[in-house]
């Protein structure tokens, strides 16, 4: 109620209190009725100056935010466990400066009658190079997994050897980064700044995850804004996918974790999280075009890396040297094959079924043979070909079960190291 429409309530109140001063003969009763007045005018000033804050809008109180629901709450406190440990990845490199120069005149030998419109003061100027300049080209996420500095991110985020990487820390600090190794079969890699006392992220186990659940993923999402918190489930499981990229062309990435939690650009190398805040994945790739199809390398795939690296070394992946597809009902109706899983030996374009001189070939394997089982067990859609022969190590003699026309024949291979090239 504003103040002039409060006088006339006043000046109503006195009216009345004159005129009932007139009618109440007693001292006493007059008395009574200015301090009755009195009091309640006091009091709706007051109970007026306790509501009617900012424009007249009633305000809560501020408190702090409590999450809805306890399945909120684990994804908030998931978020804060892990945040600090995540880190962005600053892709640089020298680039050309490009600048326009003269060059000579093209037309100082046409016939002097002709110099006049070509002459002097015709300036001619080419494209040319005056040295380079350091420019930030890309950038991707990571992870903190040790607190001197190991961190944990995707191959093709670091590819490029000539490029200069820089981390950026949650708190805003600058490290340059050197890259210790790159795993030559997964879209892995490790690199180290010199730090001491950072925070980390705890790896989970992959091997037990259902669809349905929740994933969180976290990331420098379009390389603009770092700590990207987006929220899902796990929507499919050991899938096999082929990634493309400017630096390292086409590769596949076999037994993923497919995920509806946004995974944009940038957010390559950053971790996948379960309700607890543990890493079950690292983020790779995202469909063209679909709506909220990403993937994740399991966790428990860069666990080897990790132990190798740890302990001084490279990493050093074993390799049969074989191209083969995982054979499925579908695909053992179309070939008019005899078994419903195993992996077929084919090559495809520019790349061989049986590389050469790899261990494939010194055993004897060939195109069209199906390989069964790796050691006893079967290979199949949850048990790749490739899956079963990381498990083992450089130098490991593995016996296959291999199927060739009519005939089942045992094999046995001892894996080389995985060919840079």
């Amino acid at each position: 109620m504003n103040n002039r429409k409060m006088f006339a309530i006043v000046l109503a109140a006195a009216f009345l209190g004159v005129t009932a001063g007139t009618l109440i003969n007693s001292p006493q009763a007059q008395a009574s009725f200015w301090s009755n007045l009195l009091n309640g005018l006091t009091s709706h000033f007051t109970q007026s100056s306790t509501t009617t804050s900012t424009a007249g809008i009633a305000q809560a109180p501020a408190a702090p935010y409590a999450p809805a629901s306890s399945y909120e709450q684990q994804i908030v406190d998931a978020v804060k466990q892990a945040t600090p440990a995540v880190v962005s990845i600053i892709i640089s490199k020298d680039v050309p400066i490009i600048e326009q120069c003269p060059a000579t005149n093209p037309f100082t030998n046409l016939p002097p009658q002709f110099q006049q419109f070509f002459g002097q003061s015709f300036n001619y100027t080419v494209p040319c190079q005056k040295g380079t300049q350091l420019q930030e080209t890309g950038a991707g996420s990571g992870f903190i997994i040790s607190p001197d500095g190991l961190i944990l991110t995707n191959k093709h985020v670091v590819a490029d050897a000539t490029a200069q990487y820089t981390v950026i820390l949650n708190n805003g600090k600058k490290y340059n980064a050197t890259v210790l190794a790159r795993d030559p079969q997964q879209d892995i890699a490790l690199i180290k700044i010199n730090a001491t006392g950072l925070p980390t992220l705890t790896l989970g186990d992959s091997s037990t995850l259902e669809l349905g659940q929740t994933a969180i993923a976290i990331g420098n999402a379009l390389g603009q804004f770092s700590n990207t918190v987006s929220v899902g489930v796990v929507s499919g499981l050991s899938r096999d996918i082929t990634a493309n990229g400017a630096l390292y062309g086409s590769e596949t990435i076999n037994g993923v974790i497919q995920t509806d939690a946004a995974i944009n650009p940038g957010n390559s190398g950053g971790p996948l999280l379960n309700l607890r805040g543990q890493v079950i994945g690292i983020d790779t790739a995202v469909v063209s075009g679909a709506q909220n199809i990403g993937f994740a390398i399991p966790i428990n795939n860069t666990k080897k890396d990790i132990t190798q690296v740890e302990n001084g070394g490279t990493i050093a992946m074993p390799y049969l040297g074989v191209s083969y597809i995982t054979i499925d009902s579908s695909i053992a109706s179309q070939d008019s094959l005899s078994v419903d899983y195993g992996a077929l030996i084919q090559g495809g374009t520019g790349q061989p079924a049986v590389i050469p001189g790899s261990p494939a070939a010194k055993a004897g394997l060939q195109s069209g043979d199906i390989i069964l089982s790796v050691n006893g067990v079967n290979v199949d859609q949850n048990n790749t070909l490739s899956a079963l022969i990381n498990q083992h190590k450089v130098g490991d003699t593995v016996t296959l079960t291999v199927l060739r026309g009519s005939q089942t024949l045992t094999i046995k291979a001892t894996l080389a190291q995985f060919p840079n090239s």
